[in-house]
């Protein structure tokens, strides 16, 4: 197997262990043994934890970019729904929203801050420029996905039954 089939096997196991552990509680043993190969050969291919880490939010935003991109192209007469709609298929994968929630949360550090900061600002500017839309339109829209981030981390659809949850999800997909 290459090197590089290899880092694509570390990183998918990365998500999955940050998802549900976050950057200080993921252990690169634990992610080293789910793929099979040594500690040393993980860090030979990332450098740091941190650094798998990063890789790891950089897919996310990738995945989510390429998403929407899509989407803005599938649907040119209605881009920013269509955008959103897709953007609900790609959280209703546990562990891609979870992977984004633990990079906004390791954003205690610095680096980690920076790194995801820069991402979400250039992910707003696509967004704007794929879709033309207004700077009301395209921070809606971000307010939306987070919100859906919420809804769907707490799995609202699953208690539409109890009062506050349909209250949360009134005028959301």
């Amino acid at each position: 197997m290459s090197a590089e089939q290899r880092r694509s096997q570390i990183l998918e196991a990365a998500v999955s262990e940050f998802a549900l552990n976050g950057l200080n509680g993921t252990s690169t043993e634990v992610i080293a043994r789910r793929v099979g190969v040594s500690q040393p050969y993980l860090f030979r291919l990332f450098g740091t934890k941190k650094d798998l880490f990063l890789a790891a939010v950089g897919r996310g935003f990738d995945r989510t970019h390429d998403t929407f991109e899509r989407a803005a192209e599938a649907h040119p007469e209605r881009k920013l729904k269509a955008m959103g709609e897709a953007y609900l298929q790609l959280v209703s994968d546990r562990e891609e929203l979870l992977m984004q929630l633990q990079a906004y949360a390791a954003c205690g550090d610095p680096e980690v801050q920076a790194v995801v900061r820069e991402r979400f600002s250039r992910l707003v500017a696509d967004v704007t420029a794929m879709t033309g839309g207004s700077d009301h339109e395209i921070m809606d829209f971000f307010r939306s996905g987070m919100f859906l981030n919420v809804a769907t981390a707490l799995d609202l659809l699953s208690i539409q039954d109890e009062k506050w949850a349909r209250l949360c999800l009134e005028d959301h997909p």
